[in-house]
């Protein structure tokens, strides 16, 4: 697939002309369909579904949005680049290179701000509140738009340095390849996907650590209840007295835990958020801390009711980490192919990348855009709902119709 500079001029290059042709274009417009119609569903679901607007699902949205536009406009972009289109108009060529570049660099911020959020929620809980606000989140959004828009535009800054005599818009003949590796790649993708990988990575000990600590709260507790009923039971003597004595302290002991049960459990339940917001554990004071104000500490009898809500709250925020971190893995495995071969045509001018291989790589990194709603009905159950709960609305209108 190498291009010499005069291979870009004069004829279309043979390497750009694959053999089948029409096969590369129907799997890009089926790619195309699939992505604007699963990440519709995505922003509908958001939008009916109160539950669904959380400060997580806004990144998620605007992840969804770039994956719209990527089937709207970068993927036609791609296919009439491909066939070298359009031919002798530079600055429309790049214009349409760059709308990819673009949609991928808003898409990896995304995910950035979605790891940093849940960085936040899970770790910073108090903090959250404050700094997670629907207003910073807005801002945040349009930081990741801008920024990608800035990164994604660099070829266009200085358009007339290109090559002139590149009569196919082809895009190794008008892209540099030391932008692509050095910039694109190594800044842009490589940076932000360590980073994100940091994150989840210190996520996901932390809270193993905080269910090891829930584990021997539990474990105390079930250990005070057990030699407290052994206790009570030594309690009665033979006095009538003290017997009825021991009746009534002991009716007014179990409603006194009652009580402090459901004040427990009603604190517990008022705290609960739709942001899922948890916190952390502070191993000096040897507290569990794990959503505000659901505290156990080690010098009292915890509640079990108590412990095993906050044992179930940190298992669904990792069920929910877990679901972003594939979402990130998936759009590394995706892109990166793509992103080796740029690599092999800069430190490897010899060496012969085949088209088929080529063709093959763009295609995984624009099936991402589509790939990404079917992971999220699959592993979100809250999006999983809201969807069939859309689909069954939408059948029963047809039925009423007929």
């Amino acid at each position: 697939m190498n291009v010499t500079p005069g291979s870009c001029t004069a004829e279309m290059p043979y390497g750009f002309q694959p053999r089948l042709k029409g096969l590369y274009i129907a799997a890009e417009l089926f790619i195309a369909v699939l992505a604007m119609i699963g990440n519709v569903l995505v922003c509908l679901a958001v939008a009916r579904n109160k539950r669904l607007r959380t400060v997580t699902n806004y990144f998620l949205v605007s992840l969804a949005v770039a994956d719209i536009l990527v089937g709207l406009l970068a993927i036609p972009c791609a296919v009439l680049t491909d066939l070298g289109q359009p031919r002798h108009d530079l600055p429309l060529c790049l214009v349409l290179l760059s709308i990819l570049m673009v949609l991928t660099q808003s898409s990896i911020l995304s995910l950035l701000a979605v790891a940093a959020e849940r960085y936040m929620a899970i770790l910073l809980p108090f903090q959250y509140q404050r700094v997670m606000s629907p207003r910073n989140a807005q801002v945040a959004l349009m930081v990741t738009w801008g920024l990608g828009a800035i990164t994604g535009t660099v070829p266009l800054m200085d358009w007339k340095r290109h090559p002139v005599n590149a009569d196919y818009c082809i895009f190794t003949c008008v892209v540099d390849m030391s932008y692509m590796v050095y910039f694109n790649f190594f800044c842009c993708l490589l940076l932000p996907l360590v980073a994100m990988f940091v994150i989840y990575g210190h996520i996901f000990l932390t809270v193993r650590h905080q269910l090891k600590r829930i584990a021997m709260v539990s474990g105390t507790a079930k250990d005070v209840t057990t030699s407290g009923s052994g206790s009570t039971g030594t309690e009665v003597t033979g006095s009538s007295g003290t017997s009825t004595g021991a009746k009534v302290h002991a009716r007014t002991g179990q409603e006194g835990d009652k009580d402090q049960k459901r004040k427990c459990d009603a604190d517990v339940a008022g705290q609960e958020t739709e942001s899922g917001v948890m916190s952390s554990i502070e191993t000096d004071t040897a507290a569990v801390f794990t959503k505000p104000g659901c505290r156990t500490d080690s010098g009292s009898a915890p509640q079990q009711s108590t412990v095993g809500k906050c044992k179930v709250s940190i298992r669904q925020e990792l069920r929910k980490a877990t679901s972003f971190f594939l979402v990130l893995f998936l759009f590394m495995l995706c892109w990166m192919p793509i992103h080796i071969i740029n690599c092999i045509l800069l430190f490897c001018p010899n060496c012969e990348v085949p088209m088929s291989a080529t063709l093959a790589t763009i295609l995984l990194s624009h099936a991402n855009s589509a790939l990404n709603p079917i992971l999220y009905a699959y592993r979100m159950r809250s999006f999983r709902r809201t969807l069939i709960g859309m689909w069954k609305g939408t059948w029963c209108v047809g039925l009423r119709h007929h």
